[in-house]
């Protein structure tokens, strides 16, 4: 498996830069996910604070289909700060319809990324991984996103439970890998730690905070992916909360990804890029002529 270059994308900016080079992602997660009741008591599922279906994410939607189209994998986020998880596993025939019938209806949707940041009980979350892999198949893609920390040890994450139990359960095999928040350490050492802890190098993708870097700050990050993948060459991916924070220019975020496709795919940017070249030259010399 190759590594993987993902964003989060929650701020909805627009997402031109990548529909123009879609070599340079692998991923998009369409984040978040929320479930609740109204003012007049009726019950809800949210993309942030509005219906999925609302007009507001007509071009979402529009273009991360365009991108599915050209290999883009999209995934939908639940959960993360906003919560989401109490609220299902406590009327679960009630919401988990909902998420099914939203991911349904945008059918280029193929995988889903558990953020869980509120205590629940690990016995729900196997029980929505299996419905999602009985609902879905085997080809939909389950990760979730725990802190660095769950994974450096084995004590409880913010879900108040242990991933190395979820993990090295049955459920855990439907894991495809971890959104790792290494939001404290970003470092091969912080990697190394979660590897001496018995996630496979293959398994974690890790994930940096967008706007915690100034351009100074980027050129040091990208010495330290270079670290990473000299270790581990097989290391999972990168990506970035989130993809209107991506240094080190926030105009064009998508130099996040060119920058990080240097390093864990050199290869195929260096093909992309003689590709460009040679277009380029081919139309300036019909110009000429």
């Amino acid at each position: 498996m190759s590594s993987k270059i993902c964003y989060y994308y929650q701020t909805f900016v627009g997402l031109q830069p990548l529909l123009e080079n879609p070599q340079l992602v692998d991923i998009i997660i369409v984040s978040s996910i929320h479930f609740g009741m109204d003012k007049g008591g009726f019950p809800y599922i949210h993309l942030n604070d509005n219906p999925p279906d609302s007009i507001i994410f007509n071009k979402v939607w529009e273009e991360t289909k365009k991108l599915s189209e050209n290999e883009v994998k999209i995934m939908l986020m639940m959960g993360g700060a906003g919560g989401a998880y109490n609220n299902l596993f406590n009327d679960y025939s009630l919401y988990y319809p909902m998420l099914v019938e939203t991911i349904k209806k945008y059918n280029w949707i193929t995988g889903i990324d558990l953020d869980i940041e509120e205590y629940v009980d690990v016995g729900d979350v196997k029980i929505l991984i299996n419905n999602l892999k009985k609902d879905f198949g085997d080809d939909f893609t389950i990760t979730m996103a725990p802190v660095q920390s769950a994974l450096m040890g084995d004590e409880p994450g913010l879900g108040g439970f242990s991933y190395k139990d979820l993990y090295n359960s049955p459920e855990g095999k439907s894991i495809s890998h971890f959104n790792v928040q290494c939001y404290s350490s970003y470092t091969v050492e912080a990697i190394e730690k979660i590897v001496e802890n018995g996630y496979p190098p293959d398994k974690i993708i890790m994930g940096m905070l967008g706007g915690d870097y100034s351009p100074s700050e980027w050129k040091l990050t990208l010495r330290e992916v270079e670290n990473v993948k000299s270790v581990y060459n097989n290391i999972g991916g990168v990506f970035c909360w989130e993809y209107c924070t991506s240094p080190p220019e926030i105009i064009d975020p998508s130099k996040w990804a060119s920058g990080m496709s240097k390093i864990l795919k050199p290869k195929i940017f260096q093909y992309f890029f003689l590709l460009g070249k040679y277009y380029m030259k081919t139309f300036i010399d019909k110009l000429a002529y």
